[in-house]
């Protein structure tokens, strides 16, 4: 026989405020920022709810716990766009790859490196792919020469992040941005 499930308390998140501070005392900062001192937590709870105000506990782990009266929907609020503004700031470093043939031409190798200058110059890394078909594979010497000749062309943007090395029936360099 299958027992029924207990619901599960929903989890609380952000800082732990009004009855469910469970210290006896609390270092209490009132609404204006000043400093009260040691206080009881109902006294100061009672202050608060008297304010208008949540008694929000900000440091947990000193002894006493700091709590503060202030607005918690507006605290949480704040705290929500400052992370969403922290997270349009950050910028997510890619690996573009381009992939070269050893028999390559002029041409299409001279396009090839425009992709690799306009990637490092967004920011991103780049995986130069040097692949060897047939036979190929008894010219790998070509295929250095040419990542070798990449490596020289983007010296002044780029930075070898991982030097060429051959793995299996192609060659991978990677380069990140200076």
């Amino acid at each position: 026989m299958r027992r029924p499930m207990r619901p599960i308390a929903p989890q609380k998140d952000g800082p732990l405020a009004n009855e469910d501070i469970t210290s006896p005392d609390v270092q209490l900062i009132d609404a204006s920022g000043e400093n009260r001192g040691v206080v009881r937590t109902r006294e100061a709870l009672a202050e608060a709810q008297e304010a208008g105000l949540d008694l929000v506990l900000i440091a947990a782990n000193s002894n006493p716990p700091v709590a503060k009266m202030l607005d918690l929907g507006r605290y949480k609020y704040a705290a929500q766009k400052k992370a969403a503004e922290a997270r349009k700031k950050q910028k997510v470093i890619e690996v573009k790859e381009v992939q070269l043939r050893p028999n390559i031409n002029d041409h299409d190798y001279n396009t090839k490196m425009k992709a690799v200058q306009r990637f490092i110059g967004e920011g991103d890394r780049v995986k130069v792919t040097m692949r060897f078909r047939g036979r190929e594979m008894a010219h790998q010497d070509i295929g250095m020469q040419l990542l070798m000749k990449v490596r020289e062309q983007m010296d002044e943007i780029a930075k070898v992040e991982s030097q060429p090395r051959s793995e299996g029936r192609q060659m991978v360099m990677v380069l990140a941005p200076r």
